[in-house]
């Protein structure tokens, strides 16, 4: 009987010593990451106008927009540098979502080329906006291939849209900002 106690003991001891070992393991890149955006104004952001959804294929970052509330027709839309998306000043006139910076480019490329160029990696395919004012793309990021990269940075949907270039106008001539939403935040 003493003899089964110490072996059940030790058994039990040994479980034990080796349960955190048997239960930790490595910790998982998540598989999606949902952002909600929000229509901006001079003074920050107002309402909601619906979500996107990145997630991470073979082909690059996906993100699925379903968004309402915007006016029809192609706007440029791009992760960008800071993950904020309130104002900023510009010769005393508020920039509404300025506060989230230029387009993320991690390499200081300086060149806005579009998604499939070798510029900026916020740049993102064009959206494209329903008469309803709704917007329901997968739009595919090919040289963004890690989701964690994106958090902490904005998304910002522009009123124009965007012909992946700095010809004519800059940054593919988006111009101004219509709605902002900080990814993981």
């Amino acid at each position: 009987m003493i003899t089964t106690i110490r072996w059940t003991g030790l058994a039990a001891g040994l479980l034990l010593a080796t349960a955190p070992v048997l239960t930790a393991a490595p910790a998982r890149a998540a598989d999606s990451l949902t952002t909600t955006l929000h229509r901006l104004t001079a003074d920050g952001t107002g309402e909601a106008i619906g979500t996107i959804t990145i997630t991470e294929t073979s082909k690059g970052a996906v993100f699925k927009t379903d968004l309402k509330g915007l006016p029809p027709g192609d706007h440029g839309i791009h992760v960008h540098q800071n993950g904020a998306c309130g104002p900023s000043e510009s010769n005393g006139t508020k920039v509404p979502g300025g506060a989230a910076g230029g387009h993320w480019d991690p390499a200081s490329t300086g060149k806005h080329e579009g998604p499939a160029g070798h510029g900026h990696r916020g740049d993102l395919p064009v959206l494209k906006v329903a008469a309803d004012g709704t917007a329901k793309e997968s739009l595919t990021a090919p040289a963004i291939k890690d989701l964690s990269a994106l958090k902490g940075h904005a998304i910002i949907v522009h009123a124009g849209g965007d012909n992946s270039s700095d010809e004519p106008r800059p940054l593919g001539g988006g111009g101004a900002r219509l709605a902002c939403g900080v990814i993981g935040g």
